[in-house]
């Protein structure tokens, strides 16, 4: 007599089971208080975090109000990113308004545009940055004109000219 689909399954269930390992339980953990806060929330540093941006610059920055006091740019020191005074001065702008230079330790990603681009996006992500920290600082950066994106960009080359705008030289004869 031929087996009925519901027999074959029955039988291949069981052999399933059979050829199963045995799973021990695992060991329970202690709940005490230290040891509960630990699995659940383990250690970090906290940080802050924005973007900022300047024609095709794009800047993110974190900002460790924890640690040893550096500025980091793609994981270069300051001076050696940018290596104009100029240039520091414009990236550390918003710091000195505030007037805490050396209590952060930041790391910013930059990419896109030159060195000039780069560093007013840096500024504009450290002041929303500061911002976020601390929401008081806000009338300070915004009067000085730290939290408004640069939007301009170059303009795109039009056919038939030789940039933007400039034509070509034309002579009468």
């Amino acid at each position: 007599m031929p087996k009925t689909k519901k027999i074959v399954k029955k039988e291949i269930k069981k052999k399933i089971k059979k050829a199963e390992p045995k799973i021990e339980e695992k060991p329970k953990i202690e709940e005490t208080e230290e040891k509960f806060e630990e699995f659940i929330f383990p250690k970090v540093e906290k940080y802050f975090q924005s973007e900022g941006r300047r024609k095709t610059s794009l800047a993110r920055l974190r900002l460790w109000t924890k640690g040893e006091r550096e500025f980091l740019v793609n994981n270069k020191p300051l001076e050696k990113y940018f290596p104009t005074a100029e240039l520091q001065k414009n990236v550390l702008a918003p710091l000195e308004i505030m007037k805490c230079l050396d209590k952060f330790k930041i790391s910013a990603k930059v990419k896109g545009g030159g060195l000039s681009g780069q560093a007013e996006a840096i500024r504009h992500a450290l002041a929303r940055v500061l911002v976020s920290l601390n929401p008081n600082f806000r009338k300070r950066l915004k009067k000085a004109g730290f939290l408004k994106r640069d939007s301009r960009i170059r303009e795109r080359k039009k056919f038939g000219l030789k940039r933007a705008r400039r034509a070509p030289q034309w002579a009468k004869r």
